[in-house]
């Protein structure tokens, strides 16, 4: 029996289309494309725009996207974790929670077929995802600290905030500082104490320093949220004349260094390097093979009044 063209055609997309419910062709998911973003709260603008970032590139290259926040537990980012691999995701663009914490998580979403790539944080092991694209913090330190010596006039009395203890980041950071500021003999540390990145925490702490410490000539923070917890309690106290330099490149620090109420800090770009990590992890997908080194570091740049007004998002805009 002969049945038309139409027919032929018509009957041959009926079998694709039965074909594709039984095996899941046209499921985003079973194609292997979906790539899930997990970040820190994206109540931190920082960490917001990474997932901005990554999830614009993903959908750029044709893929679904889920966002997810673990809140820099530990615990939590191991549930989302195999949250993705139950959902078969391509692969995880990931801000960690945790240097030592997040190694297991990896090595089961290895396990699973799922590459992850890593971004603003590192983690303590090579050889385990494809790719861990950070800030080059030290770099990005050095300028803040040559900045923040510079503002100093070379002497003075200081504090510092620090970050999460668990952030191999904070460390890095507070290095870089200090391998610049520690050659100025008569630049002086009263006082260092972790704030945990917080805003919130980094008030408080820097009201009680406050009581200890009147007389502070300036603040150098690990991060724009906890030197933005710090300028307002500087500001509430009356000290509007000490010297505070953040670190990150935030539209809140941006608008502060505009109100003289921060001198300075130093972009990590944020946007970029998660569009990167995305971009990689498409070329990955498609090659079977990674083209760029595991560890990757991007440099930083000092943010003062005279660029200041062309940042925008963790990017500066030309």
């Amino acid at each position: 029996m002969r049945i038309s063209k139409h027919a032929a055609v018509l009957l041959a997309g009926l079998a694709t289309g039965l074909v594709g419910a039984l095996f899941g062709a046209g499921d985003a998911r079973a194609e292997g494309k979906l790539i899930v973003i997990i970040t820190p709260s994206h109540d931190n603008p920082f960490f917001a725009t990474e997932a901005m970032g990554a999830e614009a590139k993903a959908k750029e290259l044709g893929y679904e996207v889920l966002s997810l926040v673990h809140d820099d537990d530990a615990s939590k980012q191991n549930e989302l974790f195999d949250t993705a691999i139950a959902r078969k995701a391509a692969a995880i663009i990931l801000d960690n929670a945790g240097a030592d914490a997040t190694v297991a998580a990896v090595e089961k979403a290895k396990a699973a077929g799922i590459p992850s790539f890593l971004i603003d944080r590192e983690m303590n092991k090579t050889g385990v995802a494809v790719a861990q694209i950070v800030s080059n913090n030290y770099q990005g330190a050095q300028l803040g600290a040559q900045e923040f010596v510079k503002l100093m006039g070379e002497k003075g009395t200081y504090v510092e905030l620090i970050g999460k203890e668990s952030d191999t980041n904070a460390g890095i950071r507070s290095k870089g500082y200090h391998d610049v500021i520690d050659q100025y003999p008569d630049l002086k540390l009263v006082e260092a104490q972790s704030a945990n990145w917080s805003q919130t925490e980094a008030f408080a702490k820097t009201q009680a320093i406050l009581q200890a410490h009147p007389d502070i000539k300036g603040l150098i923070s690990g991060n724009d949220t906890m030197a933005m917890g710090a300028a307002a309690a500087l500001q509430a106290a009356g000290k509007t004349d000490v010297i505070v330099v953040g670190f990150d490149g935030s539209n809140d620090v941006r608008d502060a260094i505009g109100k003289n109420q921060i001198a300075a800090t130093v972009l990590q770009p944020a946007y970029r390097i998660a569009q990167l990590a995305v971009e990689q992890a498409d070329q990955y997908l498609k090659t079977g093979k990674a083209d760029k080194p595991e560890k990757q570091s991007i440099d930083c740049v000092l943010i003062t009044k005279d660029n200041a007004a062309k940042l925008d998002n963790f990017q500066l805009k030309e």
